[in-house]
């Protein structure tokens, strides 16, 4: 996964986190709802790439 990738998950998380809060604080369900989706969609990018970057782990071990 490049570093570009993992920052703009990272940044989706984060900012889902906020949603997420700022949804619990204002009473706003909609935006909490939102918060949550966003940071299972990040993680989800996230361990999708972990696959990827384990099956070429995976491959370069092989062509040795």
């Amino acid at each position: 996964m490049g570093l570009g990738d993992k920052f703009k998950n990272k940044a989706q998380e984060a900012s889902g986190k906020v949603k997420e809060t700022v949804g619990d604080a204002t009473n706003n369900e909609n935006l909490q709802a939102e918060g949550v989706k966003d940071q299972a969609a990040a993680k989800a990018k996230q361990a999708g790439e972990a696959v990827k970057d384990a099956a070429k782990d995976v491959r370069d071990d092989l062509n040795k």
